[in-house]
């Protein structure tokens, strides 16, 4: 969607915008396919050829899954959120891995804000906030949930989306894989035209009202399946349009792909729904918090300053 939103601000044609938008759709969801196919290689591998012990190993390895997850979420690209989905869903990993992966996802974030002259000390200290808050989300859910972890159930999986898993692990997740990836492409070429249609100076419009307002459009727009989403949001505030709450209560939230690969394959279907409200809540927690501190910690020194200079973004126009 980088391209679509450039066209729609400067008046391009209808058809050339319509090719963008198919492009940047196809771009978006072949970039996922090595992520997918591996990660359904690895389940039916777990299923079908590995031993207890290996089994066995994969689940103790969750104990400090969120602390991995949100390191790994922190990477600039969009596949771990869906492989991370696509892992939970077979109960692979846990639902503290799963909240820190996604958390921790900024998609298109760092590459945007470094290419906007964002000091670099600023851009450590956004990923800084949502490490903390991932992993912190990450292990209190599975603190919370413990009792509640499924055993592995890869073979639920198969059985619904019907994959003759006894024709091979390979066929196996190249079905998974195109199946999914079928359903990513459709909704990603959707989100295209509209976001494509909104632009960016109607969508900092949006999210530039009241305080509170402000942060949950904010959050809405951040669970947006799309990297544009991302790419919006960051730009908004490179320019100095959107206060750092607002972009953090944007970027917590979005994971991207790894959203509609939950949708898509996690049951049941509530649990899912239940994930997407609580990633919705923290993102817009974290942001009215931030803004809030922003906003009254002026007086406390350095801290105060450095919330503030992230707030305003280049708007301020002081190194932290």
């Amino acid at each position: 969607m980088r391209g679509a939103l450039h066209i729609t601000a400067s008046g391009g044609g209808f058809w050339h915008m319509a090719w963008e938008v198919l492009l940047d759709a196809l771009l978006d969801t072949a970039k996922l396919l090595p992520f997918l196919f591996l990660t359904y290689l690895f389940m039916e591998f777990l299923e079908h050829k590995a031993g207890e012990k290996l089994k066995e190993t994969v689940g103790k390895a969750g104990r400090v899954g969120p602390l991995a997850g949100a390191t790994l979420g922190l990477l600039p690209q969009c596949g771990f959120s869906a492989v991370a989905a696509g892992l939970y869903s077979a109960r692979v990993v846990t639902l503290g891995t799963l909240l820190a992966v996604f958390l921790a996802t900024s998609d298109e974030m760092l590459p945007v804000l470094l290419g906007s002259a964002v000091p670099l000390r600023q851009v450590l200290v956004l990923l800084g906030i949502k490490l903390v808050v991932a992993v912190a989300v990450g292990f209190s859910a599975d603190l919370l949930f413990r009792k509640k972890q499924e055993p592995p159930h890869v073979t639920d999986l198969c059985e619904e989306e019907h994959c003759h898993c006894e024709k091979g692990i390979f066929r196996s997740a190249l079905h998974h894989t195109l199946h999914i990836i079928s359903f990513v492409f459709v909704i990603n070429l959707a989100l295209g035209a509209v976001l494509s249609a909104v632009g960016e100076e109607r969508l900092a419009t949006f999210v530039g009202g009241l305080p509170v307002v402000r942060e949950l459009l904010g959050a809405l727009i951040g669970l947006i399946p799309n990297c544009a989403a991302s790419v919006a949001l960051a730009s908004l505030y490179a320019k100095g349009v959107i206060p750092v709450g607002v972009l953090m209560a944007g970027l917590l939230p979005g994971a991207g792909a790894g959203i509609l690969v939950l949708l898509r394959t996690n049951r049941p279907k509530r649990q899912s729904v239940f994930i997407l409200l609580a990633l919705f809540v923290i993102g817009a927690a974290v942001g009215i918090l931030l803004d809030q501190l922003a906003d009254t910690a002026a007086w406390q020194g350095l801290m105060g300053s450095t919330l503030r200079s992230l707030r305003d973004g280049l708007q301020a126009n002081a190194p932290l």
